[in-house]
């Protein structure tokens, strides 16, 4: 039953790392070098991510600014950027790339937080569907005849306590977030 238990914990540590890393590319009101995390470039043939190819930093509230290793690849980062989804629009000087953020109207900050919360939702509907294969996997062993159904009963309980305690996390960094991009 603690093989379940720690698959299960391993499960919910992955998808807790991946909203954290959906989360982090989110605008808030502030620049922050995360949200070009999932910008990909075409380097050389090779989509390779914008953070192997370039220091990316913010100096301002409302600057991001890219200095590329190869300032070949300039051109190619700026028309990743551009086709991005993040409406940037990038200045090049032939060095870096600079993008100025402009501030997040009322509703920007309203659509993005709608958007945070279905991030929130999609997690935990992956958090309960690995909750119901755990539990479907315990009822087998019982089915079985493998474990006792008071061992089974209490390893569902287990289930649940992890779950819980999941959601509640998820529940946090959603709302973190929430405020952040609220925040004026």
């Amino acid at each position: 039953m603690d093989d379940f238990n720690r698959n299960l914990e391993v499960q919910m540590n992955k998808a807790l790392e991946f909203l954290k890393v959906e989360l982090s590319s989110v605008r808030a009101g502030r620049a922050h070098p995360g949200i070009l995390d999932r910008i990909v470039v075409n380097y050389y043939g090779v989509d390779t991510p914008l953070n192997q190819l370039a220091t990316v930093s913010a100096p301002e509230a409302r600057l991001i600014v890219i200095s590329p290793y190869d300032k070949t690849s300039i051109s190619g980062i700026e028309k990743a950027i551009l086709n991005s989804d993040l409406s940037l629009n990038p200045n090049n000087d032939g060095k870096i790339i600079r993008l100025n953020l402009p501030l997040l109207t009322e509703e920007n900050r309203k659509n993005l937080s709608k958007h945070v919360k279905k991030l929130g939702e999609e997690t935990k509907i992956t958090v309960r569907n690995e909750r119901r294969s755990t539990i479907e996997q315990i009822k087998k062993q019982e089915k079985d005849g493998l474990v006792r159904e008071d061992e089974a009963i209490r390893a569902q309980d287990d289930v649940q306590k992890i779950i819980d305690k999941t959601i509640v996390e998820i529940d946090r960094l959603i709302d973190d977030k929430t405020k952040e991009i609220m925040a004026v």
